[in-house]
Formats: structure tokens, C-alpha cells, sequence
């Protein structure tokens, strides 16, 4: 599998991501919020303003301090790398 970070020293495993969302729109937050209630919800931004929700195969929620974009582009080099 292949590891990519999403701040603050956070890895995650790039293959379970089933998407990277923007945290702004209403029905993200619901979800976010239905996932705490839940206790699904992994939250990986040290404190500081969520960027980016990931959601997980496992139905686990991440949140990161880091923009969708950046993880995304993060995504593609490890994973270039790995096919190299």
C-alpha cells in the first residue's frame, strides 16, 4: 500500500480513499457530524481549520488540515514513485 501524508506527521493509506472532499458544503458537514456521533470520524488536523474531509473504504472519516489539492497531488507522486 502506499502511504501518503496528511499533516502534522499523519500518514494514511492512499489505496482505502475513496474521496477527498471540501469541507464547506452542508451535506459534508452533516455527514462529518453524523460521523462523530458515530465514532467514525479520525481527526487529523492538530487543532487547526479542516481543509479536507477523506472518506475511507473502512467508513472511517478523516479530517486534515491540508487542501483537498495538496493531498491530491501528494496521492499522485507517491503513487508515481511506487510505479516507478
Amino acid at each position: 500500500h502506499t502511504l501518503i501524508h496528511i499533516g502534522f506527521g499523519n500518514m494514511l493509506n492512499a489505496d482505502k480513499i475513496i474521496a477527498m472532499l471540501q469541507p464547506d458544503s452542508a451535506p459534508v458537514k452533516r455527514m462529518v457530524q453524523h460521523g462523530k456521533e458515530s465514532g467514525l470520524v479520525v481527526d487529523a488536523t492538530q487543532g487547526r481549520k479542516t481543509k479536507a474531509v477523506l472518506l475511507m473504504e473502512n467508513n472511517r472519516i478523516v479530517l486534515s488540515a491540508l487542501t483537498p489539492e495538496t493531498l491530491a497531488s501528494r496521492a499522485d507522486s507517491e503513487i508515481g514513485e511506487k510505479h516507478e
